[in-house]
């Protein structure tokens, strides 16, 4: 088997009209900008506050799952790169109700989310600039934002990338410090070892439930990655940039998370950690550091504003494949003379305005841990169906005598793999029930989750998609 080279857009490898404007180094710091979020520099706070430092160890599944999810999608991503993809996977190897909750579900956490990130980069500026009211910040933001989503999907890509770049020399920076504060380099305490990590408590002081019990916030700190997916549609050469991104972002997001977290636990007391600021600008402070608070406000600004416009980018891309799955208006489905899905960006961007202004009457951590557990709910649920589709894709080759040694990347260790990164997230989502902070989440969730898959199956089935579904047999040969 071998994928057909004559596969062209509107074949299934983009999406009618989309432009491959995304470059490898592209591909790679937005599914980067899609994770490092405010959530990421301020949502640790709260884990680290409810687990303790065996945060370190959520981390470090939430790293193994991430590892699995990419696996999975990159498989999918190099056979059949197509725009949106894990919506239309999710159509063709699980069921179209299925993809089409999916689809709505991730779309409407994107819009609640994306405007907690607008919010939180007004707040910054308005304390740069307290004459100039939080509202207006953000929706400045907001133009700015619908304007880069809405131009050719390079300048996206460019701007997306010089904002990764800026938090990830941030969290480098952390690192360093972090590293000589613990040597006792630098600073009056001396080394370190153990003595912040096992102390006050001991690395589990909360016990090994609460570990489990923060992993839905975890998650959301790590949404994002499956972006890469929704971007292969737009992307050079895919069977060759997408794995390259999967690799290299997989491993820097370990790195960016898993070396850093365990930096903090070990410096920084974990009962002093929240959601008040920063738990990394606290981290540093505490040792002197005062400029460390002003420095990591503008990097929680360049974060909330990335995060927005990748999550934008992410959400419209999955509200224009359910167009074309024939699961939303056809005209949300229609690009613009760039190629871009402007119609289905106008939408999510006005329902982002709207949450902007609902989201000003109410700016507490409540709140803001209910939209995290939330965006965590829908990501997971992303995440098992791009796992569940590789699934049931690779079966079906199986099923219809394709060659499996034929595809250009392959899932490791298949099906174990996938089958671990299923079942993982169910337990987490499910251990959900348990924490009165993000029990919430499962009462909005779901019902964000099931409703557009009961009309679909009641109404929707009746819509024809826009364009025709890509067959084994257009791709694929024996």
């Amino acid at each position: 088997m071998s994928v057909k080279e004559e596969l062209k857009p509107g074949g299934g490898s983009s999406g009618e009209g989309l432009q491959r404007g995304l470059k490898s180094r592209h591909l790679q710091l937005i599914a980067l900008g899609g994770i490092i979020g405010s959530g990421y520099f301020l949502g640790t706070g709260y884990v680290i506050d409810s687990a303790g430092p065996s945060a370190f160890l959520a981390y470090l599944l939430g790293g193994l799952i991430v590892l699995c999810v990419m696996l999975c999608m990159g498989e999918l991503a190099v056979a059949i790169p197509i725009s949106s993809s894990f919506v239309t996977y999710a159509n063709d190897f699980i069921s179209p109700s299925w993809a089409c909750g999916v689809g709505w579900s991730y779309w409407l956490t994107w819009i609640f989310y994306v405007p907690a990130e607008m919010i939180a980069a007004g707040i910054i500026m308005n304390n740069f600039f307290p004459a100039i009211d939080t509202i207006y910040w953000a929706v400045g933001f907001g133009l700015i934002i619908t304007y880069i989503n809405l131009s050719y999907v390079g300048t996206f890509g460019e701007l997306e990338f010089w904002l990764a770049i800026v938090k990830i020399l941030a969290i480098i920076m952390f690192i360093v410090l972090g590293t000589l504060i613990f040597l006792g380099v630098i600073g009056s305490e001396g080394f370190k070892g153990t003595s912040v990590l096992l102390g006050d408590g001991g690395f589990i002081p909360k016990g090994s439930w609460a570990i489990l019990l923060t992993m839905v916030i975890i998650l959301v700190n790590f949404q994002g990655s499956e972006i890469i997916g929704l971007a292969a549609g737009e992307s050079k050469e895919p069977e060759k940039t997408i794995p390259i991104a999967i690799k290299s972002v997989t491993w820097r997001i370990i790195a960016l998370y898993i070396i850093p977290l365990f930096l903090l636990v070990s410096i920084f007391p974990w009962k002093e950690a929240g959601l008040q600021e920063s738990a990394f600008a606290a981290a540093l402070n505490s040792y002197g550091f005062t400029w460390a608070g002003g420095l990591f406000s503008f990097v929680v600004l360049t974060a909330a504003i990335s995060c927005s416009n990748s999550g934008l980018y992410g959400c419209t891309r999955a509200l224009y494949a359910l167009a074309r799955e024939g699961m939303a208006p056809e005209f949300l489905g229609r690009v613009n003379k760039n190629g871009v899905p402007q119609n289905a960006t106008l939408l999510s961007i006005a329902g982002c305005w709207i949450c902007v202004l609902a989201y000003t009457f109410d700016t507490s951590e409540t709140v803001f841990t209910y939209l995290l557990a939330l965006s965590g709910f829908s990501g997971a649920i992303a995440w098992i169906s791009i796992c569940w589709s590789q699934l049931n894709f690779r079966r079906k080759l199986e099923r219809e005598g394709f060659d499996i040694n034929s595809l250009k990347y392959r899932t490791p260790f298949f099906p174990y793999l996938t089958h671990f990164a299923i079942w993982v997230q169910v337990a987490c989502l499910g251990i959900i029930a348990f924490n009165e902070d993000l029990r919430v989440s499962l009462y909005i969730g779901l019902p964000l989750l099931l409703l557009p898959i009961i009309w679909y199956k009641i109404w929707g089935y009746k819509l024809k998609p826009h364009e025709i579904r890509v067959k084994f047999e257009d791709v694929f040969v024996k």
